[in-house]
């Protein structure tokens, strides 16, 4: 059944409600509401790492690729995971364009400062490996469910997994999940297999969430 024509008027063409990775006008974000998603995901991926670097876990895709190297080396992760990210945003720009990349880039710079400045207001007295890593699973998630949907990433994996998403319809998570795994075997050369063991509850948990709820037939912002 075709919209009636009051409300055609008021979506752009080709985009009408009711078709899968369609979505109207109204969905557009403002640059306040793409400020606050930005600060807000940046904000609750930082908590979750809080959560990993207190227990000596590790997660996937380049901040677990920057967790490893940090550890591996002692340098801090802020800086190390700004850095892993440069590579991409060249392919991010061919492939997504320039405003996905500016995007990605600031939520990256703010993801580092983040990093840095929480574990000097932030600490905990208690905290299991098994609850560490599932709070980082649904907290990080949460995060960049919020990134996705106001047109940005954390770079590298996630530009590759949103590009391959928009072009095939494979969804971002199990891209993700994906490369987790490939990392978590390179990762017991340097972390000692209990922490990769805890790790791996919170990783499952964060693409799950990321499967189950970016999908182009539920929500799609630009």
């Amino acid at each position: 059944m075709k919209p009636p024509d009051h409300h055609r008027k008021n979506l752009a063409p080709g985009r009408r409600r009711g078709y899968p990775g369609i979505m109207s006008d109204t969905t557009s974000h403002s640059l306040v509401d793409d400020a606050q998603g930005l600060i807000f995901g940046t904000l609750m991926c930082a908590l979750g790492l809080q959560f990993l670097t207190h227990s000596g876990l590790i997660t996937g895709q380049t901040a677990g690729l920057a967790l490893v190297i940090s550890y591996a080396t002692g340098w801090g992760f802020g800086a190390v995971f700004f850095v892993v990210n440069l590579p991409f945003y060249w392919f991010g720009y061919r492939r997504l364009g320039l405003r996905f990349t500016i995007k990605s880039l600031i939520s990256v710079a703010l993801l580092s400062a983040f990093a840095q400045i929480l574990p000097h207001y932030l600490s905990f007295q208690t905290l299991h490996p098994l609850l560490a890593g599932i709070l980082f699973g649904f907290v990080t998630g949460a995060g960049l469910l919020a990134l996705f949907r106001h047109g940005s990433s954390l770079g590298g994996i996630g530009i590759v997994a949103l590009m391959i998403q928009d072009r095939s319809g494979f969804r971002a998570g199990w891209t993700q999940m994906i490369f987790d795994l490939v990392l978590f075997t390179v990762a017991l050369i340097w972390i000692a297999p209990d922490r990769v063991l805890w790790s791996l509850p919170g990783v499952v948990i964060l693409n799950l969430v990321l499967a189950i709820n970016h999908r182009r037939d539920r929500y799609i912002a630009i």
